[in-house]
């Protein structure tokens, strides 16, 4: 955990946009909220980039992309990271099992 904190510290601060951690340390979750300006489209990519390394990092660290958030749109390519093709495989069929004409949270999660 210190080591994601720190790098991902490090990395912001040498982006210079002001931010934030929060998180249930106890459980290993961290979220870092970053503080810029939705004008600025570069900030905005910068804030992107850095929340894709922490997630890269955390998954090197054999971490989760997750926590008690879910997955939502922004981290469905990650999940593909973690899980795996034949675990992904697995969650679609479950899905149009349980939900089959994808009305439960469409398009999150997983692409039908």
């Amino acid at each position: 955990m210190a080591e994601i904190i720190n790098a991902s510290v490090q990395e912001v601060e040498e982006a210079g946009i002001p931010y934030f951690i929060v998180g249930h340390v106890g459980d290993g979750n961290l979220h870092l909220g970053y503080l810029i300006d939705p004008a600025r489209p570069e900030e905005r990519a910068t804030a992107e980039r850095l929340s894709h390394q922490m997630v890269e990092r955390a998954l090197s660290l054999d971490g989760t992309c997750t926590g008690e958030h879910g997955i939502g749109l922004h981290k469905q390519g990650f999940l593909v990271e973690e899980a795996g093709e034949d675990a992904m495989d697995l969650m679609r069929t479950l899905k149009r099992a349980l939900d089959p004409h994808d009305i439960m949270n469409p398009g999150k999660v997983l692409r039908i």
